[in-house]
């Protein structure tokens, strides 16, 4: 169990990579579900009156604990190496995550059937939406402890969607770099209040999305598809720097537009080799996905 946290962990790093697809290869999503939902209103009815052993004995512990070991092993691992990248080659980084997201998309989009004029209009809205939110959303976000958990509990409820990666909604909240960061240096002050409202996320909108993805799964996923195409805005590598600032002897970027690449010569070759590199791996892990469930199905027969 704590090798399938690991590879959780690995992709949960990684922008465009969802830990919920991760889950589902290994066969354990909707075990996860469950066990996430455990944490409800009557297991925190019985912390808060003080019978321990009763809320102890409702969560599966075997289950949870070394999944959550092997995620942040991975996660504490893989952390220094993607900021290093981040810090020193941002262009390619981000070259690869935006061939993620691209790849994402097309594989949740893949899944929808029948695709008629409902989904290519809630398709629609989720990408017009998304677009135009992200231009709203600054570049430098608060580093407050009420963002920090904020942060947390988007990104933890997105986590468990799969195709949907919460790193990806850290991307989109100007906040990937610094939760990366305070990974890498063991900043508690920023991950005690990033896992706190994480945990919250998850207990309180893990039923919920199953709710929602049973009565209306269709709809919810072409919104999440719109979500995710609208939102490459942000993961575009040709960027052009409109307006920064100096903060304590660092240059902090304020405002950037998209540009193309028309002056680019063998970099762009390069980026455009990344972006198809992102986009296979993606397409690579959905046919383990699809393949896991053909057993699954196979078995319960």
């Amino acid at each position: 169990m704590a090798l399938k946290g690991m590879l959780m962990g690995a992709a949960d790093v990684v922008p465009g990579v969802s830990g919920g697809t991760i889950a589902f290869i290994t066969g354990i999503y909707d075990t996860l579900l469950e066990a996430i939902s455990s944490f409800d209103l009557r297991w925190f009815r019985l912390v808060f009156t003080g019978r321990f052993r009763e809320a102890y004995d409702k969560i599966p512990w075997g289950f949870l604990l070394p999944l959550a070991l092997g995620i942040a092993l991975s996660i504490f691992s893989l952390a220094r190496g993607v900021s290093y990248l981040l810090n020193n080659h941002p262009q390619e980084l981000w070259s690869f995550f935006f061939g993620l997201v691209l790849a994402s998309t097309w594989v949740v989009a893949s899944g929808i059937t029948p695709r008629r004029l409902q989904f290519w209009s809630f398709l629609s809205v989720g990408a017009v939406g998304s677009y135009l939110l992200v231009g709203l959303i600054p570049m430098s976000t608060p580093s407050s402890f009420w963002f920090t958990f904020l942060s947390g509990s988007v990104a933890a409820t997105a986590m468990i969607l799969p195709g949907i990666s919460g790193s990806f909604i850290l991307v989109l909240l100007s906040q990937y770099h610094r939760i990366l960061e305070a990974v890498k240096t063991l900043d508690l002050y920023v991950l005690i209040w990033f896992i706190a409202g994480a945990f919250l996320g998850l207990v309180s909108f893990s039923r919920f999305l199953k709710w929602l993805l049973s009565r209306y799964s269709l709809q919810t996923l072409a919104v999440l598809c719109g979500f995710m195409l609208g939102s490459l805005r942000k993961v575009w590598p040709y960027q052009e720097v409109l307006e920064s600032a100096q903060f304590h002897d660092k240059v902090v970027v304020l405002k950037t537009r998209n540009v193309l690449p028309l002056d680019g010569g063998s970099e762009v070759v390069l980026y455009g080799l990344l972006m198809v590199a992102g986009f296979l791996l993606v397409l690579g892990i959905s046919a383990l996905a699809r393949r896991a469930q053909k057993k699954e199905e196979l078995v319960h027969d």
